[in-house]
């Protein structure tokens, strides 16, 4: 077996562990009440916080509350609603082209499967990954955005180069089962301690056995 992958494997146990003693109630920061509703707040969280989506989210699921009423709404309309989360004219295209094609090829309903989720306009892998888990409750991959694809290289757990191969290598060591919990997880470590310019190793619960590549 590749000792890369031995040692990435030791090391993933013991953080697993540790997250799950640091972090025991990390879940989805965004506010939502159907796979439908996170859909959306995830399309809008690109490049924006969750804080600030949550803001904009309670208008918006009481002024759409269907795949259909998104789809027909006037997108200036749609607009206005979410322009503080940025990049509000493509966000609205995506979120109304999705919403035209779950309203249209899935009789209303989210679909439930990587294949069918990114054929959906703007809605990539991680997206997907992101409904899927946490508005389905399926582990079918592991969330790879900018805290994790840092942490996974600082920790020793990962060194691919891009989010998908990042992805794979979290999958080849860690339990299927802990994939959503581990993706909140790495995020709250990341925004806590294990912070890109200045992480606080010193105080960092896992300082005893993380490896503090390129730190």
């Amino acid at each position: 077996m590749n000792t890369n992958l031995v040692t990435a494997q030791k090391l993933a146990k013991q953080f697993l562990a540790g997250l799950k003693k640091h972090f025991p109630d990390a879940g989805c920061s965004l506010r939502f009440c159907s796979p439908l509703e996170l859909l959306v707040a995830t399309i809008l969280s690109a490049q924006c916080t969750d804080i600030q989506v949550n803001k904009v989210t309670p208008k918006l699921f009481a002024t759409y509350r269907t795949a259909k009423e998104f789809a027909d709404a006037s997108i200036h309309d749609l607009e206005e609603i979410i322009r503080t989360t940025g990049f509000y004219h493509n966000k609205a295209k995506n979120i109304q082209g999705s919403c035209r094609e779950i309203a249209e090829r899935f009789n209303g309903n989210v679909p439930d499967s990587m294949e069918e989720l990114t054929l959906l306009p703007g809605v990539g892998r991680k997206t997907a990954n992101v409904v899927l888990g946490n508005g389905f409750g399926r582990n079918d991959g592991f969330v790879v955005d900018t805290h994790v694809f840092r942490l996974a290289h600082r920790m020793g757990l990962a060194a691919g180069g891009t989010p998908e191969k990042v992805e794979q290598e979290l999958m080849s060591v860690f339990p299927q089962n802990d994939w959503t919990f581990l993706s909140h997880a790495l995020i709250l470590h990341g925004r806590s301690d294990c912070k890109a310019r200045k992480p606080n190793c010193e105080q960092c619960p896992f300082k005893k056995f993380c490896p503090k590549i390129n730190v």
